[in-house]
This record gives C-alpha cells, structure tokens and sequence, in this order.
C-alpha cells in the first residue's frame, strides 16, 4: 500500500485478468484495469478519482463483451459509475461518493430481474452485479477503517415488476444468436499475448472479421491480452497473433469432436487394456517440487484430465477401490518431497487417510467425494507450496461445485419416493437419487435443473461422457444445453469412467 493506490489498482488488475474465470469473471478484470489506467500514478484516492475510475471501468468492461444484455453485471456497473460522478461534481468526498454509488447499485441489482426473463424466473437478482456490489461494500469498510471487522451483505430483493415485461430483445440475442455460432465454428482457441506496446484495439477488431467467429473476447492492456474465440481456423489466429509477441498459456478444443484417438480404443477395448499397465500409477505430467498430487479416478479420459492438471493417477478401476498399499507405493515413488491424495470418492478417504501414518513423507487427504470435486481442487494446487497449505487451498474449492451422476440401475429398488426398474436411467446429485425415468435425455434435463436450482450464481456446466456414451449423441445434448442455459458456459469432456454415462459439475 506504500507504494500507492495506482500501485495497487495495477496488481489487482494483473490479478484479476490472469484469473478471469467466465463471463463477469472476464468483464470485472476489465473493471479493474479501467481502475489501474484511471488511477495511474496516483498515491490517494478522492471522490474525482473514484468516479473517473469507475466510469473507465465501465467503457472497458463494456468493450469486452460484443453484444451487452441488459440485466447484468454491466448495467449495475454502469448505474452505480452514473451514480458516482453525479456525487463528485456536486461536491460530495470519497465516503459520501461511495454510499451514492452503492445505493443505486442496490436499486439497480434489484431491477436486474425485470430486465432477464431468466433471473425473474428464479426469483433472484443478477450474480455478477451482486459480486460487484460485495467488492464496493468491502471498499467502503477499507474507507471507514473497518477492515479488521467481519461483514455480512445482505443482497436487495428481487423489485419484480407487477406486470409482464417486454423481453424479445434479450431473448432473441441469448438463446438464438449465441447458439448458432457455437454449432457453427468448431475451435474453441484461447491464449495469451505477452509483449510490449500490444495494440489491444487492432486486435480485437482484426479478429472481429478474420477469421470468421463469434464468442470473441479480447482483453487486457499493452503488456498483456487474453483472447476467447470460436472459430474453424485457430492456426490463423496462432500466426496473426505471434507477430505482436509471445504466446502462452494455449488451448485449442474441438468443441464438436475432442477425442477421435479416445473413441478409436474404445472400439478395441482388449487392445487398449493390453497396452495400459495397472494398477501402476501413470507419470506426472510435469516435475514434481515441493508438493506432488496423487489422485484416483477411473476412465482413461479422466485419468488424462488429471495428468495434464499435474497430478499422479492412480487407477481404481470400475469400483473405484484401490488399496492402502497402492496409494502408498504411488506416495513412495513420487519425487516429491510432501504429497496430497485426491481420493474423489468417499469410499477410499478412510484407506487414504492409513497412509498418512505408514509413510515418512507428510501427507495430507483432501476429502473429495466425487471426481468433479477433485478436478476442481486440482485447480488451486500449487507445486511450490507444502502439504499443508494446498490441504487448506484444495478444500476450499469443494463446496463450489455441485456435483451430478447420470447412470443406470442394475436392480429393481424403492428410494427416496421412486420406484426403480432394472435399466432405468438415475439422476444423482451430490450422491442422492433425485430423478430417474425410462429417457436419458429427460433424466439429464431434470438432473441438470435440479443442480442449477441448488447453486444459483452458477456460470459454468461441465459434462464428462462416459465409456458408454456415444460421442455423436453426446454433442446433441451439448447443443440442446447450450439453448436452454444460455447464460452459462456448457462444456463437454470425455471422461470414459464404466458405469456412468455422464459426470457433471455447476460450479
């Protein structure tokens, strides 16, 4: 803080673009770099400042996003940015500036479900504008000197408008212009650009008309830019893009076929199994340091995810029980110097958690219950950090998911007010039966509405096929996904795990 508040508006706003996570994830790194330009230089903060920093903000963040929808994150940005310069040019100071600012952000958040059919319908406000509003809260007690304070913020009831309102426009852009392109254009490409003096503007409009595409996001500022594009020709962006500086960070995904070489061993699964080693642990997909993962899944899919995430797969076959022993030959024979286990599934916790004591190693048991659970604590693992604090960091990340199962009942059963035939398709989520029928397709449908009820500020839907889920009829449940939740991010995995034709996650 010593080194000023433009200082600190920067690394935020580094921060938040490196992390940007979905779509108001990517649109507030975007506030926060009109933050970091507005305030640039700065040692202090006033109500001028405040104001001319939210209102960057606002011209920033709305660049990111090609075709802005009403009833977002933006339109609370936007209302609370109005409501601040309006308070400094009438003389108020930085206290006095903020209540303004988060008063009509209040009243905006809480109009948010006139404005989206799909919100209204929920019967709840805007998730990214009620982020926003938490993050302006935390100013203000940064302002008041109550930082050391625990705070709870209540959100604004939902202001539903008594009559019916007019929606066409919304409607029309979320569920038709989206979904068409995502059918049309193959390659989901995203990378960064390192450099110096990078011209963001020229960027984004070159890509804007070549190649053709849509889903198009082009952040970040004259050192560093972030790029989401689908499009069918993501080596022409590679090319076009290399010329300004160096690439990381890429990932390219064949949005409508990811695994041709995955569904051809699948076709001789007898040739596939000889040529796979077990129950030896696979190799890490990068060098070990100070930490290393050992998790365990089943799938050949699952067992890649995991591998590319850093971690050692243990393979625990169809009932998903490996031994103390395996575990602790797979903790031995990695080089790393402290272990965490994955066991991702509540079974193998207890065998996880015996060879913290039969090895000299530290060892800590993150007590994930479910493969989504582990894929996601994957993401918060650090190879620098010790045992002990990625345990904390990892089950952390596993209540933000709920966790789905889509299989088949191999007997008849009552459970939980359903009576089950053999064959019948049976919708899990977080490990109870809430839904099973004679369709796939509407078992899904009601399993997925179930899991998105339970975590409303969901962005994010990710489905893992399973060995016995054709690829061709998986795509269609993706498309039909893609129309029916047009707010969120709908991703298709091949997991291959036995015994499940899909694994999902909201998050």
């Amino acid at each position: 803080l010593d080194a000023g508040v433009g200082k600190v508006a920067s690394d935020f706003a580094f921060g938040a673009l490196m992390g940007a996570r979905g779509n108001s994830g990517v649109i507030l790194s975007q506030m926060f770099r009109g933050f970091s330009l507005a305030l640039a230089g700065k040692i202090d903060c006033d109500s001028t400042d405040l104001a001319a920093a939210l209102k960057k903000g606002v011209d920033l963040s709305s660049k990111s996003v090609m075709k802005p929808v009403e009833g977002t994150i933006l339109t609370v940005f936007r209302e609370l940015a109005n409501a601040a310069q309006a308070a400094a040019a009438r003389g108020a100071d930085l206290h006095e500036t903020m209540e303004a600012a988060i008063a009509a952000g209040d009243t905006a958040l809480a109009n948010t479900p006139n404005q989206l059919p799909v919100l209204k319908e929920a019967g709840v406000v805007d998730a990214g504008g009620a982020g926003l509003l938490f993050f302006m809260r935390g100013g203000m007690m940064a302002v008041e000197g109550r930082l050391d304070e625990a705070a709870e913020f209540p959100l604004p009831a939902p202001a539903v408008a008594e009559q019916p309102i007019e929606t066409a426009s919304a409607a029309s852009y979320t569920r038709d212009d989206i979904s068409t392109a995502q059918i049309e254009f193959t390659f989901c490409t995203q990378l960064l650009i390192k450099g110096e003096n990078l011209p963001l503007d020229d960027i984004r409009e070159h890509l804007a008309q070549d190649p053709p595409g849509d889903s198009l996001l082009v952040v970040g500022d004259d050192t560093l830019i972030k790029i989401h594009f689908h499009n069918n020709r993501p080596w022409q962006v590679l090319e076009y893009c290399s010329q300004f500086g160096t690439l990381h960070d890429i990932i390219i995904d064949n949005m409508t076929d990811q695994h041709h070489e995955t569904m051809a061993l699948q076709d001789n699964p007898e040739s596939a199994a000889a040529e796979m080693p077990s129950p030896a642990p696979s190799e890490p997909a990068v060098d070990a340091a100070a930490c290393g993962v050992i998790a365990v899944c089943a799938g050949e899919g699952m067992s890649s995810i995991f591998s590319d995430l850093g971690a050692t797969v243990i393979s625990g076959g169809q009932t998903m029980n490996p031994s103390a022993e395996d575990l602790l030959h797979a903790v031995e024979q990695n080089p790393a110097k402290e272990i965490v286990i994955l066991p991702n599934n509540s079974n193998i916790i207890l065998t996880a958690e015996q060879v913290v004591s039969l090895t000299a190693k530290p060892v800590q048991v993150i007590r994930s219950k479910y493969v989504t659970q582990g894929l996601t604590a994957m993401l918060a693992f650090d190879a620098g950090q010790s045992s002990a604090a990625n345990a904390e960091m990892m089950s952390d990340t596993l209540e933000q998911i709920v966790n789905g199962e889509l299989t088949y009942a191999i007997r008849p059963a009552k459970y939980n007010g359903f009576a089950i035939e053999e064959g019948d398709t049976l919708g899990l989520l977080n490990g109870e039966i809430v839904d099973c029928g004679k369709d796939l397709r509407q078992t899904l449908l009601a399993l997925l509405e179930k899991m998105i009820a339970a975590r409303k500020d969901s962005e994010i839907i990710s489905l893992y096929r399973g060995e016995g889920m054709d690829q061709a009829q998986a795509q269609h449940f993706i498309e039909e996904l893609e129309q029916k939740y047009p707010d969120h991010e709908v991703e298709l995995y091949y997991g291959g795990q036995p015994l499940y034709y899909f694994l999902l996650a909201v998050e």
